[in-house]
């Protein structure tokens, strides 16, 4: 078996320590999280976590096994397979004198990115896209010196009219 990395989807009930009890049954099994990201649904008081591990399938169809003994977890979804989107969000400080600027604002609008912040000798920019768009832009404005950088984390979501969200497996869910 070959570890390859997951894009994994779980539904939560949105209630305090749902979050530290899913991501400690990765912890115990030994995965690295290489992204994690959680936030509210188009359903009031379930949330949807993201999360990218690389691990061999067996391994993770485990964890996802146990996953679904959380009562607070009401789905989970592999979707690694499935056509999807994905899609991160990074913020970059970058020097920028001057004189560098304009080359900086040529590749900000090869990528699609924004400037969101300008300053005598830095520059903002925000840019979202797949995790390797990504890495691209920040392998190219590496050289321009950056200051401080941070990434959200992926989202992600399948392609088509099929829906990651209900029925859900682990229990009906009821919005109080």
């Amino acid at each position: 078996m070959f570890a390859m990395k997951h894009t994994l989807v779980a539904l939560l009930r949105d209630q305090p320590g749902v979050l530290n009890r899913s991501v400690s049954l990765f912890r115990r099994r030994g995965f690295n999280i290489e992204s994690l990201t959680v936030g509210h649904t188009e359903t009031p008081g379930i949330s949807r976590m993201t999360l990218v591990v690389d691990g061999d399938t067996t391994s993770v169809e485990q964890v996802i096994k146990q996953l679904y003994k959380l009562i607070d977890v009401l789905k989970v979804s592999d979707v690694s397979q499935d056509p999807n989107v994905t899609r991160d969000l990074l913020l970059v400080k970058v020097y920028a004198p001057p004189a560098k600027r304009s080359e900086l604002m040529q590749l900000a609008d090869i990528f699609g990115a924004k400037i969101v912040d300008v300053v005598p000798d830095a520059m903002m920019i925000e840019l979202s896209g797949s995790p390797e768009q990504l890495d691209r832009f920040v392998d190219l404005i590496r050289p321009f010196g950056i200051r401080e950088l941070v990434r959200t984390g992926c989202v992600a979501m399948t392609r088509g009219a099929s829906t990651v969200s209900g029925p859900y497996q682990n229990q009906e869910f009821r919005a109080a």
